[in-house]
């Protein structure tokens, strides 16, 4: 095969050299004393205002705070779904783009998949919540002497959350439903406080997480020992006073 002629071999180089050269800083800035960052100076996200519903009715509200309260129940370890938020984290995400898909491709063709692929339909998860909540709450209606999901006792509707979820209720998606409401209300638990759930961090005082620190280099090499520091949210802790000394 023959070989690139020297100019040419030259002009490749160069051009080489130049982008690198034109790719590194100038000059590695050298700081002292001080670190190179300003406390908050990478803005959180914004938290939506709490004390209301931005998607669900007031009768979808009480049936989600029904369905987290079952799936994570309080105990003597940690608060239930309700009082960890779980409900409200899953309504502010749906007010988001989670809501409508938007970040998603969502366009046809529609054709089965395997459970393994997860959801394969149309719909985004607002108008799933509301069919399956619609839905939901008609099955507990027809079953159990006309009351609704959450006017239910807590071993009813462990019994029609096991119908749901085993996909033996009159309604096609009914499986799905339940393991999109599962996978939420973990995340709501579990999320960083700032999105509406996992209340003063419960869910990771339950399981030992740390939060949100900075530094950790004092503790990587302290194996099987509890973190001896309260967890840290991205918005800090709520005995954090702002402005206060």
């Amino acid at each position: 095969m023959p070989q690139p002629s020297a100019s040419r071999r030259q002009f490749l180089s160069s051009t080489g050299m130049l982008l690198l050269a034109a790719a590194l800083p100038a000059r590695a800035a050298d700081h002292s004393g001080t670190l190179p960052w300003k406390p908050f100076a990478a803005l959180p996200p914004d938290p939506l205002p709490g004390g209301r519903w931005y998607v669900f009715t007031p009768e979808e509200a009480r049936t989600v705070e029904a369905i987290v309260d079952r799936i994570i129940p309080s105990d003597d370890l940690s608060i239930g779904g309700k009082e960890a938020g779980c409900a409200s984290f899953i309504d502010r995400q749906l007010a988001g783009s989670y809501g409508t898909s938007d970040r998603l491709y969502t366009q046809g063709p529609f054709l089965p998949g395997l459970p393994t692929q997860g959801y394969q339909g149309s719909a985004a998860p607002t108008a799933r919540y509301r069919e399956g909540l619609a839905a939901l709450n008609k099955h507990s209606r027809d079953k159990r002497g006309g009351k609704a999901f959450f006017e239910l006792a807590a071993a009813e509707q462990d019994e029609v959350l096991k119908e749901f979820e085993a996909g033996k209720a009159d309604f096609k998606a009914a499986a799905g439903f339940f393991n999109l409401v599962l996978q939420n209300t973990m995340e709501g638990f579990f999320a960083d406080p700032i999105y509406g759930g996992n209340k003063e961090m419960a869910g990771w005082r339950f399981i030992g997480f740390p939060g949100t620190r900075y530094d950790y280099r004092d503790y990587v090499s302290a194996h099987n020992k509890p973190f001896p520091l309260p967890p840290l949210s991205i918005g800090g802790r709520p005995d954090w006073k702002t402005g206060s000394r």
